[in-house]
């Protein structure tokens, strides 16, 4: 997966990771645009010097607001733009305090050759984007809009408490939930081993594989976010395995993991099953710490025809193993997460 793909993937939360990697590539261009066409800017001045074009002298503290960068930016900017002879301070006759922004006759020159370029790459720029260039500004406006009329930051801290205060819950499988039992499962394979065809197998068809032969799927949601799941197989008349368990790492420490483990007990001593047993490997620490908390017990080998490659441990149910909850005894009941 290539890096712009992987960033795509991870939706909202790369946001400001791909907006800069579409800033840099645009400014990118543009410098090499201004050096072919041998203009004497630099892109990312740009905005600056258009403003002053347009407005003559001006402060920093209003290019900084019309353009939207802060006044540290700004200010650093304009000396940059002062070394480079295309932008002088001057005092404001009305305010001796402060002083004033205004184009050197070198500045206003370079850009009043600058008409057929800026032209140019307005029309490459849709030349090269299409439809979406202009599906892009007008998302562009949008997003302005709505972040002034709802802070980001505002919005995001109301969501993290409210996900602070919501309730762990233990749900089943609806086919809306597919993906998730899929995705969920396939990360920490992938980051521990790798997909092996029975995994495929199952995690693409949970219908067909663990439910329509006697099994249960079950899933933890906080605050509508799936991030756990785990599943019951029933192998022969009442005997059970506990498989396919796996919780989002971004949430792990808030008890899901022995949740999921819990219901999936619950429901195979609901059915009356005879064994239960699971397959794991010697290098997942924590979660076999889990099932021996929970009353698995290892066993001396290796399940006899296991059906994957990974698995060097075999572990099976025993009640009078099992050790109290370690999120206390309300914690069979619900779980919620404190911030």
């Amino acid at each position: 997966m290539g890096p712009l793909m992987y960033l795509a993937s991870l939706g909202e939360l790369a946001l400001g990771s791909r907006l800069k990697a579409l800033s840099d590539h645009f400014y990118a261009a543009a410098d090499e645009v201004y050096r072919s066409c041998g203009a004497p800017i630099e892109s990312r001045w740009f905005p600056v010097l258009r403003y002053l074009w347009e407005h003559d002298a001006t402060t920093v503290s209003e290019v900084a607001t019309a353009i939207g960068q802060t006044h540290s930016a700004v200010s650093q900017l304009a000396d940059k733009l002062v070394r480079a002879g295309l932008v002088k301070r001057r005092k404001d006759a009305r305010d001796g305090r402060r002083s004033l922004l205004v184009l050197t006759d070198k500045g206003r020159g370079a850009l009043t050759s600058l008409g057929p370029v800026w032209v140019a790459i307005r029309r490459g720029a849709m030349a090269s984007l299409g439809q979406d260039g202009l599906t892009l500004l007008a998302a562009l406006d949008a997003c302005e809009k709505a972040l002034q009329e709802r802070p980001l930051v505002a919005s995001i801290l109301a969501e993290h408490a409210a996900l602070g205060a919501a309730e762990l819950e233990i749900i089943s499988y609806e086919p809306a939930l597919k993906e998730h039992f899929y995705r969920l499962n396939a990360a920490w394979l992938e980051r521990y081993f790798r997909l092996e065809d029975i995994d495929r197998v199952v995690l693409g068809d949970p219908g067909r594989y663990v439910l329509k032969p006697g099994g249960a799927i079950f899933f933890a949601r906080l605050g509508g976010e799936i991030i756990g799941t785990c599943a019951l197989l029933h192998e022969s008349p009442g005997v059970y395995e506990l498989s396919k368990m796996g919780v989002d790492e971004a949430f792990r420490g808030l008890g899901a993991g022995r949740r999921l483990l819990d219901a999936a007990i619950a429901e195979f001593q609901r059915r009356q099953g005879r064994e239960l047993f699971l397959e794991s490997n010697s290098r997942l620490k924590t979660a076999l710490r889990m099932y021996e908390q929970a009353g698995f017990v290892m066993q001396p080998s290796v399940r006899p025809g296991s059906h994957y490659e990974r698995a060097d441990v075999y572990m099976v149910y025993e009640e009078n193993s099992r050790r109290p909850h370690p999120l206390g005894q309300g914690a069979a009941k619900r779980t919620r997460r404190t911030g």
